[in-house]
């Protein structure tokens, strides 16, 4: 199961789903991070970084790294090391038995696959240690108190700055590539994100006239919005399109990163133009869609839909790192411009 299921718990398994992303010295001489960042000093070790769990003293240049949490692993691929072993994550593989963005880059770089093990709150820990890692990478994760105090017995542990899965996208790959000894090259991994959404925009101007709402929901009856700095609509902003204005006008429901409306309360989506979501199933969908009060959304109704029941997919629109953007990015467009074709019907 995807671990962003369990960033909060009571609200049910598919509004889950949706919910679910230093300090370094040289010699003698050390620099701390105030935010949990990276303060570079050119790639040297020793580093040291800090977290909300504890400091990780990284040494030398870690060649054996494990990965937990999402988004870490495909840092690390992107700047050039493969992980000797990362958190497993069946419901967003594909048959390869791999998230598909990580198993295509590993395979096309000749590099040996990672071993796959649990990870969430059941972490392998007799896995990790047979791995013999230098470093563990989790600063997106939902690692707790006790869990990183064991992986820091096997190896510097790196955990989140701040709180459990809120760590930014931007400021994960730049705590990676301080402990990796690469913050310049993790700048540029920011900066390549950032003109691949650009370029996107640009691409389909006619995007900025489409207004959305990224929806989802937890059963029959219910409904849920999300908030416009949540993860998944902040990536669909990104390729240009603007977030339906009444969504800053609705309450949001704490620790869900989005509003949790009712399905009563749909009639608050009839100007979006579009429609986001995504389904756990073809049978959950059916049921979803099946619902008048559901159906009856102007850009449902219409097909203005951009919407998936593949997990692999779901899972890379939660997560902007540099494997995942162009993956989704070459996917999503095509599903925006047939949904916005819609409109003119």
């Amino acid at each position: 199961m995807n671990p962003t299921l369990r960033r909060v718990g009571g609200i049910g398994l598919t509004a889950a789903l949706a919910l679910g992303l230093a300090a370094c010295g040289s010699g003698d001489e050390s620099a701390e991070s105030t935010d949990g960042g990276a303060a570079s000093a050119g790639g040297a070790f020793p580093v040291s970084i800090e977290s909300a769990l504890g400091t990780a003293e990284i040494p030398d240049r870690p060649e054996r790294v494990v990965t937990l949490g999402q988004g870490s692993a495909e840092t690390a691929i992107a700047l050039g090391t493969v992980p000797v072993g990362i958190e497993s994550y069946e419901w967003g593989s594909d048959d390869t038995g791999y998230l598909p963005w990580i198993h295509e880059a590993v395979t096309e770089s000749g590099e040996e696959l990672p071993e796959q093990f649990a990870g969430a709150d059941d972490i392998d820990f007799e896995a990790i240690i047979e791995l013999a890692p230098d470093v563990i990478l989790a600063p997106w994760s939902g690692v707790t108190q006790e869990q990183y105090d064991v992986l820091s017995d096997i190896a510097p542990t790196v955990a989140y700055p701040d709180l459990p899965w809120s760590t930014d996208w931007d400021q994960q790959i730049e705590i990676i590539g301080e402990a990796l000894g690469q913050p310049e090259e993790a700048g540029e991994l920011v900066v390549e994100i950032e003109e691949r959404f650009e370029q996107a925009a640009a691409d389909h101007p006619d995007f900025a006239d489409l207004t959305f709402s990224y929806i989802y929901t937890d059963g029959p009856g219910t409904l849920g919005v999300f908030m416009p700095d949540e993860q998944r609509v902040a990536m669909v902003r990104r390729l240009g399109l603007e977030v339906d204005p009444v969504v800053e006008t609705l309450p949001e429901t704490e620790g869900t990163d989005s509003a949790v409306i009712g399905l009563e309360n749909a009639d608050k989506l009839a100007d979006s133009d579009l429609v986001f979501t995504f389904y756990s199933d073809p049978e959950t969908r059916a049921e979803i869609e099946g619902q008048d009060l559901y159906a009856a959304i102007p850009a449902i109704e219409r097909g203005a839909v951009v919407a998936s029941d593949d997990t692999s997919f779901v899972t890379a629109t939660s997560l902007t790192n540099p494997l995942t953007v162009p993956w989704v990015i070459d996917r999503y467009v095509p599903l925006i411009e047939e949904a916005a074709d819609q409109l003119d019907d």
